[in-house]
């Protein structure tokens, strides 16, 4: 009974045969691979800190201090680029010219209240701090792959 259920070698072979493409060997055919799949993802650098980034993503940073809401700021150091079966790994970071990944300021807000309490026993030494963080939201646009990179 159990043997009904087990797949054979022969269709096991064929899916294989089926799935599998050519590894491409120049960036440009990469790329195309790349557009053709139905979801992409980069990594980016944004404020000095590597994020993974989709379409449509709410991302969370420090404090960006010269934007203002509604700002469209276009990311530049993008490490790597990718689908579910196809990644492209920049050294160290993949061009401009290439992908094209652009991220609307939604707000500035602060993050929750930090209470530091500090005290030196003995000595009557007692200060509580309070503060918040501020953060910048960034909504992610789509993530753009070039065609023609020399146009």
């Amino acid at each position: 009974m159990a043997s009904l259920f087990r797949p054979t070698l022969r269709a096991v072979a064929t899916r294989a045969l089926h799935t599998q493409t050519a590894a491409p060997t120049t960036t440009p055919s990469a790329l195309s691979l790349i557009r053709t799949q139905p979801s992409h993802y980069v990594v980016a650098s944004v404020a000095g800190r590597k994020y993974l980034l989709t379409p449509r993503d709410l991302l969370t940073v420090p404090r960006l201090k010269d934007v203002k809401v509604g700002d469209v700021l276009k990311l530049s150091d993008i490490h790597e680029l990718g689908s579910r079966e196809f990644t492209i790994r920049g050294n160290p970071t993949i061009p401009p010219e290439q992908v094209r990944v652009e991220a609307t300021v939604v707000e500035h807000t602060k993050g929750k209240m930090e209470v530091i309490f500090k005290k030196k026993r003995r000595k009557g030494y007692e200060r509580t701090i309070r503060h918040k963080q501020t953060y910048t939201r960034l909504r992610i646009g789509p993530i753009d792959i070039v065609e023609n990179p020399s146009s």
